[in-house]
C-alpha cells in the first residue's frame, strides 16, 4: 500500500509494472452489464457481503437483487444491507421484512423521523457492494430498474468500477464501520493500492465528520491539469472554488469538456445548470448534452492519466452535505479506457456552442434558468445547513 502522499514519485513506476498479480480493475457501465456482474459478485460470496446504496426500488431489478441477497444469507454468507432512508423510502415494509425473514441484517441511514431530530440534508449516497474484503463494485449506480433498462427504454447513463485487488479489503472495512455506527471523524490520509499496472484509492466525502477527500480530489486534478480535463456530470452546479479552478485551467490552455444532462429526472437542476452555460461557453469550456436517457453519472478523466468514477456530483450538496464515496485511479491504461467510453458518448449528444444557446434563449427562458439557479443553491444551502445545526446542538 502506497499513502498519497508519495504518488508523485512511484507513478511512472506503478504505471509500467508488468506484474498483475495484485490485482485488476475494470469499467462497467449500467445496464445488463452492470447487473449482471453485480448478481455473480453475490452469488460468489462465500462468507461476508455489504451492500449500500442510496435506492432500493420494489421493481423486477431490485428484486432480482434481493432475491440473490437472501439465497446468499441461506448459504450462511453474513449479509449487511445499508440503505439511505430518503433514498429508499418507498420501500414496503413487507419488503424489507422478508429481507430480514430470509437472514439479511438490513439498516436504514439516519431515519427521517426521530425523538428530537427531522432532517433530510445528511444523506448516504454510497453505491458499492463488497464480497468477502476481496471483490467490490463502486459506482454511481443505484438498484432500480432505470438503471437497468429494458427493450422499451435505455438505461440511466451511470458507470462503476470493479475492484479486484486490496482496495477492497479498505471498502469492505468503511461499510462495517457505517454499518455498525463505528465511524470516525479523524482525517485519514488515503491510502493506495496496487492493482496490476494501476493505483487504485477509496476516497470519501462527508464534510460533517471533517472529510473532503472526493472534493478535494477533484480539485487538485484540476489545478495540476496540463492537457485535458473531461467531466461527465449530473446533477452540475460547482461552486466557487471549483469554478475557478476550471476557468484558471482553461485559461492556460487546457481543453475542458462536460458531459452534461439534456433530459434530467430533476427539470430544475437541469435549468439551473443551463444558467451557468453562458459563463461556461466565456471561459472556453465546451458543453455536450447527453439526450438518449437520463445521465446520472458521475466521472472524470484528466489529462488521460488521473480518472474518478462514484457517487459524488459536482455541487454544494455533495461536498458539504451527502456522505459521498468515489474511487480515484491512477492509470494511463485505466483513463484511456474511460476516455475512449467518453468520446463515444459526445458522438451521440448535442454540442451547447454561443450561437446555439441564443438560439433557444428568450428571456422568459432566461428568467426561468435564473430563478431556477437560485431556488436549487438555496435548497442545497439549507439542506447542507440543517444537519449541521443538528451537529452543534449534540456537541455543545
Amino acid at each position: 500500500m502506497i499513502h498519497k502522499s508519495t504518488i508523485d514519485r512511484k507513478e511512472k513506476k506503478q504505471f509500467h509494472d508488468s506484474n498483475d498479480d495484485n490485482g485488476y480493475i475494470q469499467l462497467l457501465h449500467s445496464g445488463e452489464e452492470y447487473f449482471l456482474r453485480l448478481k455473480k459478485v453475490i452469488q460468489n460470496a462465500q462468507k461476508e457481503i455489504h451492500l449500500q446504496t442510496y435506492i432500493f426500488e420494489d421493481d423486477e431489478t431490485g428484486n432480482d437483487i434481493a432475491g440473490c441477497l437472501k439465497e446468499a444469507a441461506q448459504r450462511n454468507v453474513k449479509v449487511y444491507v445499508l440503505l439511505d432512508a430518503y433514498g429508499s423510502a418507498a420501500l414496503p415494509d413487507s419488503f424489507v421484512q422478508d429481507l430480514i425473514h430470509q437472514g439479511v441484517f438490513i439498516r436504514f441511514f439516519s431515519p427521517l423521523f426521530s425523538l428530537n431530530n427531522f432532517y433530510i440534508g445528511r444523506r448516504m449516497h454510497h453505491k458499492v457492494l463488497v464480497s468477502d474484503g476481496k471483490l467490490a463494485l463502486i459506482g454511481g449506480i443505484n438498484i432500480a430498474n432505470k438503471y437497468h433498462g429494458n427493450l422499451e427504454s435505455e438505461p440511466w447513463l451511470d458507470y462503476a468500477v470493479q475492484l479486484d485487488c486490496p482496495a477492497a479489503e479498505d471498502l469492505q472495512k468503511l461499510c462495517r464501520d457505517y454499518f455498525f455506527k463505528k465511524g470516525s471523524s479523524k482525517k485519514i490520509e488515503p491510502i493506495m493500492h496496487s492493482a496490476g499496472r494501476a493505483l487504485v484509492g477509496i476516497i470519501q466525502n462527508d464534510w460533517l465528520k471533517n472529510k473532503t477527500e472526493v472534493c478535494d480530489a477533484y480539485t487538485n486534478a484540476i489545478i495540476r491539469a496540463k492537457k485535458e480535463i473531461v467531466i461527465l456530470g449530473s446533477y452540475f452546479l460547482p461552486g466557487r472554488k471549483m469554478s475557478k479552478a476550471l476557468k484558471k485551467a482553461s485559461n492556460r490552455g487546457v481543453k475542458i469538456t462536460i458531459i452534461l444532462a439534456g433530459i434530467s429526472d430533476v427539470p430544475l437542476v437541469r435549468r439551473a445548470t443551463e444558467h451557468l452555460y453562458s459563463t461556461f461557453l466565456h471561459d472556453h469550456i465546451q458543453i455536450y448534452e447527453w439526450e438518449t436517457s437520463v445521465l446520472h453519472g458521475k466521472a472524470a478523466v484528466v489529462d488521460n492519466q488521473w480518472s474518478t468514477i462514484g457517487s459524488f456530483n459536482l455541487n454544494s450538496l455533495s461536498c458539504y452535505g451527502s456522505i459521498e464515496m468515489n474511487v480515484e485511479i491512477y492509470s494511463s491504461g485505466f483513463a484511456e479506457a474511460l476516455r475512449s467510453d467518453f468520446s463515444k458518448v459526445l458522438n451521440e449528444c448535442r454540442e451547447i456552442t454561443e450561437s446555439k444557446l441564443k438560439q433557444r434563449a428568450s428571456i422568459l427562458n432566461s428568467l426561468a434558468d435564473w430563478l431556477s439557479y437560485q431556488a436549487i443553491r438555496f435548497t442545497m444551502h439549507l439542506l447542507t445547513f440543517l444537519p449541521h445545526i443538528r451537529a452543534l446542538k449534540n456537541y455543545r
